[in-house]
């Protein structure tokens, strides 16, 4: 998980897959690591948060220094006080124009069945299974 971590820092901007009915859907995110999960977040009121709430599968892809990686996972809701105020510390730059713990819209989802692809033009792809 460290690794997959430490790449998705690395790219900075991240982009997330959700499917909506029949159309998939991209947006940039960002990442953040609490408790050996990787973090993302929401406000309960965007179209994102009902796409992962009906289908939890999603991808997220990003690209560092010539190479890729890209995550299937599941995105399950922690409706956990502690963990939105962990992931608000550890992000508060952004988030915290954005949210406050609680405002009742932040929403913070962790991964689960993650795996984790790093592709490369001049070798073999690494899986990474958490």
């Amino acid at each position: 998980m460290k690794e997959v971590m430490d790449y998705l820092k690395a790219c900075g901007i991240i982009y997330l897959a959700t499917v909506e009915d029949d159309q998939p859907r991209v947006r940039p995110f960002g990442a953040v690591e609490f408790e050996d999960n990787i973090y993302i977040t929401s406000s309960n009121k965007k179209d994102v948060f009902a796409q992962m709430k009906k289908n939890p599968k999603i991808e997220i892809s990003g690209m560092n220094k010539g190479t890729w990686i890209r995550l299937e996972a599941e995105a399950v809701h922690d409706d956990r006080r502690e963990a939105r105020v962990a992931i608000l510390e550890r992000n508060k730059a952004a988030l915290s124009k954005l949210y406050s713990i609680d405002d009742g819209i932040f929403e913070v989802l962790y991964l689960k069945n993650v795996t984790a692809t790093i592709y490369s033009m001049s070798g073999e792809p690494k899986v990474i299974k958490f």
